[in-house]
């Protein structure tokens, strides 16, 4: 039904090892061709140097922890942090994940990762609140102490990602309604995107791959396209990761399907800054929506779709005269497939997504993924993933026409280790290319350790 990221809600067991103006129309480059700086081989020995370091380092932790007297401790705290009252009818648990992670890749930083280095180390602890209040009454938050809601090399900040009430009148979950700020409906990646559930550090590529879009200004009305790197991150992916915006949803289960709706304060695209009801009010909201089909144990269908405005508040002084942030939306549409048999467990999701772009005609994208995973031993599983991304052509107000980013692809390989009920470690490579690049290829080396509480 409800998405969430929250171990407590999660399909993972707690208490096993589970599973210029011219005429023409600009080609989008992706970033500026001039380098922010050289980089001496010196520089780069170094690097390579701590980043074997911190793997290194990664890999005696995960080892150091699973010992007696560490477990012990860990079953302590996780019985410490739970609390009842009233014969049990008012229950709460506090829980949480460490996350250590490592990065580093052979380009620009991929994704939606902030950085101009080459390497980067990003820790990040998430703590969550569950709490029963009699039968019917559920709420939840996530509280993060880290150095953004994406990795980066920025200083730490702490943050409110999620909070939420749902109440549940039926035992039967035929209805459900929930408000606060939560993870999106949208699609079946949202449900495990956590890190003790994602088989992967990163997100599928339609969840962090950086478009020409911008949600802060208009485009220049002869170019579509992404600046330099330190301006990347003032664009944005079709979907922004889980999405965490403010609203209210409803959500049940009639027999073989489900169905969940919400009304959201931005867009699916939207960044993080945006989702707070502090930042972004409902002057222009976003409505979402996800119908599931279950036939049977093994196989799940779902179709989704959104829209809503995606530009800021800021944005309406760079937008022709008498137009404004509500009259350019996000469209999008997707299907999502799950598959679980034995040792195997696939995935896949497909989004066409269609934005209004003052100054151009609709920009269009076509994006997927397809994923599988596979356990070798309850502790031990690897996993595969292939990505793709596919732009339309758009016309400018002069009459140019072009595509408006460069098709790409990406190939992810991971494999993991759960230590105990309480440590896991994965260890990652990716390669992405992009059509018409040049040398835009990229290897992405990724490593993380979980502790879980």
């Amino acid at each position: 039904m409800f998405p969430s990221g929250h171990p407590e809600r999660s399909a993972v067991e707690r208490n096993g090892v589970e599973g210029s103006r011219d005429q023409t129309l600009k080609v989008p480059q992706r970033y500026s061709s001039t380098p922010l700086r050289s980089v001496r081989n010196d520089e780069k020995v170094s690097r390579h140097s701590s980043l074997c370091g911190l793997a290194l380092g990664l890999v005696l932790i995960a080892c150091a922890i699973p010992s007696a007297k560490a477990q012990d401790f860990l079953d302590h705290v996780d019985e410490a942090l739970s609390f009842s009252a009233l014969n049990g009818e008012v229950r709460a648990r506090v829980s949480g994940t460490l996350d250590l992670e490592v990065y580093h890749f052979s380009g620009l930083s991929p994704g939606l990762i902030r950085t101009t280095n080459d390497t980067l180390f990003n820790p990040r602890l998430s703590l969550f609140l569950d709490a029963q209040l009699g039968p019917s009454v559920y709420l939840f938050t996530q509280t993060r102490v880290d150095r953004g809601f994406d990795p980066s090399d920025r200083g730490a900040q702490l943050r409110l990602d999620e909070y939420a009430v749902r109440v549940t009148p039926w035992e039967d979950g035929r209805f459900t309604l929930q408000a606060g700020q939560f993870s999106t409906v949208v699609g079946n990646w949202v449900p495990r995107h956590l890190s003790w559930e994602n088989p992967f550090v990163n997100a599928p590529l339609p969840y962090e791959n950086v478009t020409a879009i911008g949600d802060k200004s208009a485009p220049y009305y002869s170019f579509l396209g992404i600046g330099t790197p330190a301006e990347k991150y003032e664009h944005n992916p079709i979907i922004w990761g889980p999405s965490y915006a403010t609203g209210v949803s409803v959500a049940g289960k009639i027999g073989q399907f489900d169905y969940a709706g919400e009304i959201k304060n931005a867009s699916l695209s939207s960044r993080p800054e945006s989702w707070p009801i502090t930042r972004m009010d409902f002057a222009n909201p976003t409505v979402s929506g996800r119908v599931g089909f279950r036939p049977n144990e093994m196989w799940t269908f779902g179709f989704s779709a959104s829209e809503g405005a995606y530009l800021r508040p800021e944005a309406m002084s760079t937008l022709p005269f008498g137009r404004d942030p509500g009259d350019y939306h996000e469209r999008l549409f997707g299907q999502d497939i799950g598959f679980a048999w034995h040792h195997w467990q696939l995935w896949a999701e497909f989004f066409e997504a269609r934005f209004e772009v003052p100054g151009f005609t609709d920009a269009d994208t076509f994006a997927y993924y397809l994923e599988a995973k596979y356990k070798f031993t309850p502790q031990f599983f690897g996993a595969v993933r292939w990505n793709q991304q596919f732009f339309g052509d758009v016309t400018n107000s002069y009459g140019g026409t072009a595509p408006w980013g460069r098709d790409l692809w990406r190939a992810d390989l991971a494999v993991g280790y759960r230590f105990t009920a309480h440590t896991q470690l994965k260890l990652q490579y990716s390669f992405q290319h992009e059509k018409d690049g040049g040398n835009d290829s990229d290897h992405i080396f990724a490593a993380q350790f979980t502790v879980r509480f």
